[in-house]
């Protein structure tokens, strides 16, 4: 995390600049043929690095510490360089600036001592630094994706987030968020609940940057092709147990998650019934689904659910209040209210 010099200006001339920001994680077509969606094992990471990534990212409450947005900023931060130190003076894999690492250095490699140059006090004190700013995130009611505006809260500092309301409006910063978010694909290698996304194109990468969101939680009425957001309540949706949450949880409902994923290669409108109006000239039959088809369920009020197709019989999907985002198996849907899927 590097010192962010125009921060340090605009300061100095007391200039607040607002702006607002769209940070989109567009991943390119010419991917590998396979390529997981969020994994606990890792491609592209030297061996030293990934059972300390992995174990970063179980010790985070938040799902969103993927194992793969540890690695793309590893590599964003120092190509992997535990002995590099940068012109500004942060230090290590991680690029610990020496104020910082006092507060979040620890001995996780049990050698007797803490350095941001060992590996593993490096991850691990990364991680619990990213693991404290998505926390931050998520409590704060700023919208936008909150593993964006963890990053750069890393990158800015996490004062400098809450000044702007969302990402600072510091190239340096907006390039670094943008830039990880892009790169988490390429070191996505294992699978998760048995989905592996396989094979190139629009489909394929929005079921990849889908996945991106995943452990992510339920907003009803929350998201948008910026990121998650605060939603609303209404009689459909929203509240649990007598308590409107929608309105203080920042995150996805159904088909803003599928609006995010498919955003900016598809714009898909924003709900579900829209959603399929708008495809619904290319229909697919469930034997004949690809990676990134639409899958949509109705009831007496009309079409309610659409979730993404992700191979190997599994869908992503943005269930509904009080659960996250997850990857579930098609066959635990409701066979009596699937509607159909298309392929947009």
């Amino acid at each position: 995390m590097k010192k962010v010099l125009v921060a340090a200006c605009a300061a100095v001339l007391g200039v607040i600049v607002l702006v607002s920001v769209c940070l989109m994680a567009v991943v390119s077509g010419q991917q590998s043929a396979t390529a997981a969606g969020v994994a606990t094992s890792l491609t592209g990471v030297p061996d030293a690095y990934k059972p300390w990534i992995t174990k970063a990212s179980q010790a985070c409450k938040f799902p969103a510490l993927t194992p793969a947005l540890l690695a793309a900023q590893l590599h964003q931060e120092s190509g992997f360089n535990a002995n590099v130190t940068s012109p500004a003076g942060a230090q290590g894999a991680a690029q610990f600036m020496p104020g910082t690492w006092a507060t979040w250095g620890r001995d996780d490699d049990g050698d007797g001592n803490v350095s941001p140059f060992n590996i593993g006090d490096a991850v691990m004190s990364q991680g619990r630094f990213m693991c404290s700013l998505l926390g931050e995130a998520q409590s704060s009611g700023i919208a936008g994706d909150i593993q964006a505006l963890a990053l750069a809260g890393y990158n800015a500092g996490w004062n400098a987030v809450t000044t702007a309301h969302g990402i600072p409006p510091y190239p340096e910063t907006q390039n670094y968020v943008s830039t990880i978010l892009a790169a988490m694909p390429q070191y996505q290698g294992g699978t998760t609940a048995g989905t592996t996304v396989t094979g190139t194109g629009t489909g394929a990468d929005a079921v990849r940057r889908a996945m991106t969101q995943l452990g992510v939680p339920y907003s009803y009425g929350g998201g948008s092709p910026g990121g998650p957001s605060t939603g609303f309540c209404d009689s459909v949706g929203g509240v649990l147990n007598g308590v409107c949450l929608a309105t203080s949880t920042v995150g996805w409902d159904c088909s803003s998650l599928v609006q995010y994923g498919y955003w900016p290669s598809r714009h898909l409108p924003r709900t579900a019934a829209e959603q399929y109006a708008a495809t619904s000239d290319h229909p697919v039959a469930q034997a004949d689904l690809q990676v990134g088809d639409l899958l949509f369920w109705s009831n007496s009020t009309g079409i309610h659910h659409v979730a993404l197709y992700a191979g190997n019989g599994q869908i992503l999907e943005a269930p509904k209040t009080g659960q996250q985002v997850k990857i579930s198996a098609l066959s635990s849907k409701s066979a009596s209210e699937y509607y159909g899927a298309t392929r947009p």
